[in-house]
């Protein structure tokens, strides 16, 4: 009876010990989406609203933002706190002050303000509209021009589903005013 009693709690400490080592990326699992949603969570660098929110989208949506596409290098300015630039040898962290609220400028081009306006829409837009830029590369302010500096022809070629989880990332994120008015 005394071994039955023993065996039980250890049994649930090695359980713990097991998921808290897979949940901080030590051993790979056997899901590498549900890892990549799990790792999105890990890196977002600002609060993210989930109520009605499909929580694996986003977490892909974060992962794909944040650690593949550099929407942040883009869409953020500047893209590093003060003292925070890895490109400077400083540890890296996000500016969460101006976070994808757009304002960098490539010589007469400049970023978009792509966080969630007053209707929660990213930049704006509809999913649907998101999905056209995205696979187009028309600019949603006036369809007979073509996006520049946006990669949109390498975006182009991404799921539905990661273009939804895109979508459902930044519907997800704090809403920002854009830093610059447009001419």
């Amino acid at each position: 009876m005394e071994t039955k009693r023993l065996i039980v709690p250890l049994a649930l400490v090695g359980l713990t010990l097991g998921v808290v080592s897979v949940s901080q990326g030590a051993k790979p699992s056997d899901d590498p989406e549900g890892d990549r949603v799990v790792r999105g969570f890990q890196i977002a660098p600002v609060h993210l609203t989930l109520r009605n929110r499909d929580r694996n989208l986003v977490g892909l949506g974060s992962y794909i933002v944040n650690a593949q596409a550099g929407c942040n290098d883009c869409h953020t300015n500047p893209s590093y706190a003060p003292g925070h630039d890895p490109y400077l040898g400083q540890p890296k962290q996000v500016n969460v002050a101006g976070y994808l609220a757009g304002g960098r400028a490539f010589g007469p081009i400049i970023s978009r303000n792509i966080t969630p306006d007053e209707h929660g829409l990213p930049a704006g837009l509809t999913l649907a509209e998101f999905k056209k830029v995205m696979r187009t590369g028309h600019d949603p302010d006036d369809p007979g021009e073509l996006l520049q500096v946006m990669p949109w022809p390498v975006f182009q070629d991404m799921t539905d589903q990661d273009l939804r989880a895109i979508y459902e990332y930044l519907r997800s994120i704090p809403s920002l005013d854009s830093p610059y008015t447009e001419p």
